[in-house]
């Protein structure tokens, strides 16, 4: 059918039947059509929406096809495109989308983990204040030598001794503890 229209000219294809038009393509292109789909979705249902959805489109636009011949490539244009356009949805859905959290840990283990958590805090809060800040602002807030001397105020040399300074009493205090 689609030779015999392509045969009779742009004068010829005007008077076709859209509907024998779409019946042709579809039978001849679904297929290769669903196949391109899937392979960029993963996915042989939402294939087989973005082709449906092609068609539609070309149901809608069919009265100005002058090229019985071009209908296929624009079927093909229109599958990519909504096919894209589905993945970038998907993808946007998906940083959305908070990941399921974890099984929670058994209540002997998160006691356990806030007792340590406490010991640390403690053994912190009694380093010196400047020690304290650096110590924070480098493993909490994990910020650069640079960002927290600009944050304190301070050089990065006084950072760095800092730093080593609180870690060295810290690792002793802790220590002591265990």
């Amino acid at each position: 059918m689609i030779a015999t229209m392509a045969a009779e000219g742009v004068q010829g294809a005007a008077a076709v039947d859209r509907d024998a038009l779409l019946s042709d393509l579809f039978r001849e292109h679904y297929l290769s059509l669903v196949r391109l789909a899937c392979l960029l979705l993963d996915e042989r249902g939402a294939g087989e929406e973005v082709v449906q959805d092609a068609f539609v489109r070309l149901h809608g636009t069919a009265h100005r096809i002058r090229d019985v011949d071009a209908a296929p490539a624009y079927l093909r244009s229109t599958v990519l495109n909504l096919a894209r356009s589905r993945m970038r949805r998907r993808l946007v859905a998906l940083r959305r989308h908070p990941r399921p959290s974890p099984d929670p840990a058994p209540v002997e283990e998160i006691a356990i983990l806030r007792e340590d958590q406490r010991e640390v805090l403690a053994a912190l809060r009694a380093l010196p204040p400047r020690q304290r800040e650096c110590l924070a602002l480098r493993y909490f807030a994990e910020l650069s030598e640079a960002e927290i001397a600009a944050t304190l105020g301070i050089s990065p040399g006084s950072v760095k001794t800092h730093t080593s300074r609180g870690m060295a009493a810290l690792t002793s205090k802790l220590e002591q503890l265990a």
